[in-house]
């Protein structure tokens, strides 16, 4: 049933107290449903939402833009000074989007490109074969080894130097392990290919000085803003080496998405900052902490986890063993009021849609 202007709407108001109600009473474990911070998610839906600012600051399509520019330099600005890198783009739409501009602005599709398998961590915009990164360029693949389900580095540099990809990418969605990014450099200039680097799942713990930055061995780097780094869900970073900025920044526009949401950009430059304080280091820390704690529990209780454990803010049960499906293990804890996700895992010959995790 339509409101009228200017009355409440109770359904959707009613939504929010269920949800609100919801996550208060379930424990979420899903890394990318991380709880942003207050003061980020109080920019969103701000003023700036009503802004149009196709472009970028100094050269926008409309006119009226002159606090959205000093907005998304600003933001830009703090994006470089978090990650000490040359060029910053903040206006994706999600780290996808950016995945995709950067492959359509810097490649041709009968380049070839080499990424982690999915079932090994790896994402699916780096060329599974139901997504359209996968449908339009070539690709070829690494993943773990069989003996403790580690990145492999020579066999990563035997596929390289085997496949000459134009470009390595390193980082996925559920590797728990660092990548040792000085070797994935040596790999890439060997054959004089680009580094880019997903830093999608923990770009906070980058940021947080927690773990080791992949600058200044990346030549790209893509991330969400929210999961380790706290912020708003509906966005992504791009950062990069100052000579592929042009190249990057017009193929997220006008090459693949039109005018940004400059709450959102308002939102990202108050992560951003609070991302360098020694509050944010603490939590980044923390965090690291926390998952060594949970996987020496889970490991006293006698389970087996992907890798044998973490070295980052993931941990994955490997159920290969047990007369239980990654999918029915995510209803049991469910009705437990503990929220996790099923995933695939290396070596698992069930469909991703029970999983081995």
């Amino acid at each position: 049933m339509g409101n009228r202007c200017g009355t409440l709407d109770r359904e959707v108001g009613n939504l929010l107290r269920l949800e609100e109600q919801r996550q208060l009473r379930q424990l979420s474990l899903v890394a990318s449903e991380n709880y942003s911070s207050p003061r980020v998610r109080g920019f969103e839906g701000s003023i700036f939402a009503d802004k149009n600012a196709e472009g970028y600051p100094g050269n926008r399509c409309v006119s009226g833009c002159e606090y959205a520019d000093k907005l998304e330099s600003l933001a830009i600005q703090r994006a470089k000074s978090a990650f000490a890198c040359e060029h910053a783009n903040v206006q994706a739409m999600s780290a996808t989007i950016a995945n995709f501009a950067i492959m359509n602005g810097l490649f041709q599709p009968q380049d070839r490109l080499m990424a982690m398998r999915l079932q090994d961590g790896g994402h699916l915009s780096h060329g599974a074969s139901f997504h359209a990164s996968g449908q339009n360029f070539r690709w070829c693949f690494y993943g773990v080894s069989k003996t403790d389900e580690h990145l492999n580095y020579d066999e990563v540099r035997s596929i390289a130097l085997e496949n000459r990809p134009v470009a390595i990418i390193c980082g996925g969605s559920s590797y728990p392990r660092l990548v040792e990014y000085e070797k994935m450099h040596e790999i890439a200039r060997e054959i004089g290919a680009l580094l880019w680097v997903d830093l999608a799942h923990t770009a906070g713990l980058v940021a947080g000085r927690a773990v080791p930055s992949p600058f200044p061995h990346a030549d790209i780097v893509t991330t969400s803003t929210h999961k380790t780094l706290r912020g708003p869900r509906g966005g992504g970073l791009v950062l990069c080496k100052k000579s592929l900025g042009k190249k990057i920044d017009r193929a997220i526009f006008p090459g693949l998405q039109g005018a940004p949401k400059m709450d959102l950009i308002a939102a990202r430059a108050v992560l951003l900052a609070e991302v360098q304080t020694a509050c944010f280091q603490r939590y980044a820390r923390a965090v690291l902490r926390n998952a060594k704690a949970l996987e020496r529990g889970l490991l006293e209780a006698g389970a087996t986890l992907v890798s044998g454990g973490t070295s980052s803010h993931l941990l994955l049960l490997n159920l290969l063993s047990w007369n239980m499906s990654g999918l029915q293990l995510e209803a049991a804890l469910s009705e437990a009021q503990v929220i996790a996700n099923k995933n695939p895992i290396p070596f698992d010959k069930r469909p991703p849609s029970e999983a081995g995790d």
